[in-house]
């Protein structure tokens, strides 16, 4: 038996007996005098397709290693639910794998079977109550699939696992048979029918997270991982119709958004996640990025989730400083012409209205900052001087805005 979570259920004769206040949070308030007069854009409401989000403020995707055999759990829920609760106006879980070789380690969520689909359901259930929109990124790993979690080797994202301790050392496939990275798995080159079966793992993976409630999908196509792996020349190294051009690299993202489109429905949109440069000399780069923004546009996405790096060791990725992804966004946005949401680096509520202000985003996507203080979004509300629905609960905690 896994350990993973039932659905809410009431106990027999209690589903009415409490009145539980629940309300939407991280919403603007009414405005009060000259309180919430001029609403920053970080806290106004945000539409794409059918799907509004109450405020730009994103919980990024971050892999919590935490997992069994593909299900959410205990931790994965009060995980997502603090975001909830706080405020957060779009949340997407971790990278979630579409194959159960997909998965970056043992400890990975995974949406490969029919039978995750009501734990996810869960998570969403306690989103939607609280008035966040919840997403969900779906991956396959690549030559970066059958690895320790961090939590196992002390930080070395790499380092294959073996079979007696959960891995697959030997059902680990990448876009040539190239392994990089010193301590990682044997990769095998995928076959044109493994890519196929790959394609149609995406999708039914979709399928299970929209009859699991969720709003968006998010394609993983950065940090090394199997969709990066085919877009770099770098490690691409094929001479089929999936490798060589820039056309051929881009034929498996492509693929797979508009295969995952004929089954997630068109009010709801799609996100694809893209390292917009490898920072490694003749390297997918920002070119490139903005020409695929374009074709993934049409083929159905909706933004781009806007990273870097992650694909080859010693790329000099810039994490010193600060929304290092943020020129990348703003080109990605004004040259494609597609929304787009910076993640890295963004630590303030300042910071984020500074990014939605100069045209630079549309969404912003927390990481670290939320993993350090889940009130981030209080904490920006406060910072820009507005006020912003709270969790009844915690009332007597509430900050109020900065004072001029």
């Amino acid at each position: 038996m896994s350990a993973a979570l039932l659905p809410f259920q009431a106990a027999p004769g209690t589903e009415n007996a409490a009145n539980i206040p629940v309300v939407s949070t991280g919403e603007l308030l009414p405005t009060s005098g000259n309180k919430n007069k001029d609403a920053p854009l970080l806290f106004t409401p945000y539409k794409l397709r059918d799907v509004s989000f109450k405020n730009r403020i994103v919980v990024s995707p971050m892999c919590q290693y935490s997992a069994h055999d593909g299900f959410p759990n205990a931790w994965h829920l009060a995980h997502y639910g603090q975001y909830a609760v706080r405020g957060a106006g779009l949340i997407i879980v971790e990278a979630t794998g579409v194959l159960p070789n997909g998965r970056i380690s043992p400890n990975d969520l995974g949406i490969w079977k029919d039978e995750h689909t009501a734990h996810y359901r869960t998570i969403a259930q306690l989103a939607h109550a609280h008035g966040a929109r919840i997403g969900i990124q779906l991956a396959h790993a690549g030559r970066k699939a059958s690895s320790y979690s961090p939590h196992v080797t002390g930080g070395e994202h790499t380092k294959v696992a073996p079979e007696n301790e959960g891995g697959w050392p030997e059902n680990v496939v990448g876009p040539s048979a190239k392994q990089d990275w010193p301590l990682g798995a044997k990769v095998k080159e995928a076959t044109k029918e493994q890519i196929q079966e790959i394609v149609k793992a995406f999708v039914e993976a979709a399928r299970r997270a929209e009859e699991a409630g969720y709003d968006v999908v998010e394609i993983h196509g950065a940090h090394g991982y199997l969709v990066h792996q085919f877009l770099s020349p770098l490690t691409n190294q094929r001479t089929d119709e999936y490798g060589g051009s820039f056309e051929n690299r881009a034929r498996l993202v492509l693929d797979i958004v508009k295969s995952v489109r004929t089954v997630w429905p068109t009010q709801k949109p799609l996100f694809v996640r893209l390292s917009a440069s490898e920072f490694v000399p003749s390297g997918w780069d920002i070119e490139e990025s903005i020409k695929l923004s374009a074709l993934l546009q049409s083929a159905g996405a909706d933004l781009i989730d806007v990273s870097s790096g992650g694909n080859l060791p010693g790329g000099q990725t810039p994490y010193h400083v600060p929304g290092w992804n943020v020129p990348f966004a703003e080109r990605i946005r004004k040259e494609a012409g597609i929304a787009t949401g910076p993640v890295g680096g963004i630590t303030s509520g300042k910071q984020a209205e500074e990014i939605l202000q100069g045209g630079k985003g549309d969404l912003v996507l927390i990481a670290r900052a939320f993993l350090a203080d889940p009130t981030f979004v209080d904490e920006a509300a406060h910072q820009l001087k507005v006020d912003v629905s709270y969790p009844v609960q915690y009332g007597r905690a509430k900050p109020r805005p900065a004072e001029d």
